[in-house]
């Protein structure tokens, strides 16, 4: 895949935070946003401190505990991740405030018997002894093995590839879209079969964590031979906590099996930071600017803890994680981020009546900036596929007898939905796919030009993936399942279990299969394909496989 990256953002919230911080009473500022506010006042550049090394040769415990990932690929280049924790439910991960120097390898194979690439990289405890490497100068399309070493520790060995060349015929691609993955809801089991499955990338649609505390028994997971630390049980505020956190969520081992097996794309939701935030605003009632600080905390613990390009840095409270893919003339993926830039939701948020405000032509879910470059960028596109990695419902949504709709959807930004749309149609997009999650349910929809038409014309397709584990097992068929199905003629499948959705991109067809567990309650259930569907190339409307 190749990227098109853009510079970090600069959104003139960093005299805000500044201006904040002079009029935060101080007992606030250091008990609450203490680590947020020195983050986003700093230069946010590793080694300003003058931190002394570590010998990793007197790290006494394993520190490789919260796995391996790799992310973004690209035809020449793969991006490799991991974090050094001895122990990851301490803070600081317990390590010292210290450089501690990583090794790496690259290999054609699993025993790294044919190393390809090999060199060293600093841990540095600016960013949590997180570190990301870009093996540059690789062969396009290709499987490549990876590890790290520091000292005499070894990390799992983790398995990603490169894209293929820019202009490359390829046949086929298989991916996987997952989302929405609450700790307390339930085992991450539908990552156990994500691991095994045969894919070539993973995108991560929003919600990897949750900012709700996890009480010692670790909620629905109901732990009986083990305790996790009463830190876990209260709500993410502060870096540190949003650090804690990620180490909770990444120890978890089918997650660190899917990571180890598939290079990951990731774009975030709401959760990574507080539920339903809208841009600068938070869901609770505090200070914008103190939200900002809360989100300086958020985003950075999130670029520490993820497979991200350093483009993807954030500064302060901004980042700036869309970014577009390619994979080959096959398929172009735009990644979207509908939540740092969005208008306020209208009508306090929730299931509400569409009115004057929801449709007000001014409100966006994407920005400006981002909605052109969406739409300059399908201008651009000479791919067969145009895919649409993004979070929240894009198709009209609601039930039979019930005008309300979620106005945290696109729904409630009905006027940005048909510029998209209409931007697509402008660019000539035949083959437009959306790829969502956040509802914790399984959707297919066809997209209509004109969602209060049935008959109005067909113009893509959106495949919406279910949760990992949030919302516990779920049901086949949800108590709303007649209604919904009733009150949306564009409405081909829904399912209201747990697990994750595979999706095939060929020469012809896009297929996608809806993989679905029985429970994650309890461990290890085994994965069953609830539907499969399939739109044409050049001819979009959902059937069945």
């Amino acid at each position: 895949m190749t990227v098109t990256s853009v510079a970090p953002g600069t959104s003139g919230h960093g005299q805000e935070l500044r201006a904040a911080a002079r009029h935060i009473h101080r007992r606030r500022f250091l008990t609450v946003t203490a680590a947020a506010a020195a983050l986003a006042f700093a230069t946010n550049l590793p080694g300003t401190a003058q931190a002394a090394e570590l010998d990793a040769r007197r790290i006494t415990d394993d520190p490789f505990t919260l796995g391996v990932a790799s992310g973004d690929p690209l035809p020449g280049s793969a991006l490799l991740w991991t974090r050094l924790a001895p122990q990851p439910y301490e803070p600081d991960g317990g390590l010292p405030r210290a450089r501690v120097q990583v090794r790496w390898e690259l290999a054609h194979d699993a025993r790294f018997r044919r190393t390809v690439r090999r060199g060293h990289v600093t841990a540095h405890p600016e960013f949590a002894h997180s570190v990301r490497v870009a093996a540059d100068g690789l062969a396009p399309d290709r499987v490549h093995y990876y590890r790290f070493r520091a000292g005499d520790w070894i990390s799992p060995v983790g398995r990603t590839r490169t894209a293929p060349a820019r202009g490359a015929r390829v046949d086929g691609l298989r991916l996987a879209a997952v989302s929405c993955q609450a700790y307390h809801d339930g085992y991450f089991t539908p990552y156990k079969h994500l691991a095994e499955e045969d894919l070539d990338v993973v995108f991560h649609l929003g919600d990897y964590l949750y900012e709700y505390g996890v009480n010692a028994a670790g909620g629905a997971r109901a732990y009986t031979g083990r305790r996790l630390p009463a830190h876990f049980n209260r709500e993410t505020v502060t870096l540190e906590d949003y650090r804690l956190r990620y180490a909770l969520y990444k120890s978890d081992p089918d997650l660190m099996a899917a990571h180890a097996a598939h290079p990951f794309v990731v774009t975030w939701d709401d959760h990574e930071t507080e539920n339903n935030y809208a841009g600068g605003t938070p869901e609770n009632d505090v200070p914008p600017e103190e939200f900002l600080l809360r989100r300086a905390a958020a985003y950075r613990a999130y670029w520490e803890n993820q497979p991200l390009r350093a483009p993807q840095r954030p500064d302060g409270p901004d980042m700036r994680l869309y970014r577009r893919l390619h994979f080959g003339r096959l398929a172009q993926f735009d990644i979207l981020d509908t939540r740092q830039y969005r208008s306020n939701q209208a009508y306090g948020d929730g299931w509400q009546l569409p009115g004057p405000e929801s449709e007000d032509p001014s409100r966006t879910m994407t920005g400006a900036e981002q909605e052109r470059w969406l739409v300059d960028g399908w201008h651009a596109s000479r791919a067969l596929w145009n895919v649409v990695p993004q979070q929240v419902t894009f198709s009209r949504r609601r039930s039979a007898g019930d005008p309300k709709v979620s106005m945290d959807a696109w729904d409630g930004y009905p006027a940005s939905r048909k510029r998209v749309l209409d931007g697509a149609e402008a660019a000539g997009v035949d083959n437009l796919v959306v790829l969502t999650g956040d509802v914790h349910v399984a959707y297919a929809f066809d997209l209509k030009k004109d969602f209060e038409d049935p008959d109005s014309r067909t113009v893509g397709t959106e495949f919406v993936t279910t949760s990992v584990s949030s919302g516990k097992d779920g049901a086949q068929r949800p108590a709303n399942y007649d209604r919904l199905m009733q009150g949306n003629a564009h409405l081909r499948f829904y399912d209201g279990r747990r697990g994750y959705t595979r999706v095939t991109l060929g020469a012809d067809t896009a297929r996608a299969d809806f993989r679905a567990v029985s429970a994650v309650t309890t461990p290890g259930a085994p994965v069953t394909t609830a539907a499969s569907l399939v739109t044409e190339a050049g001819d979009p409307g959902l059937k069945p496989a």
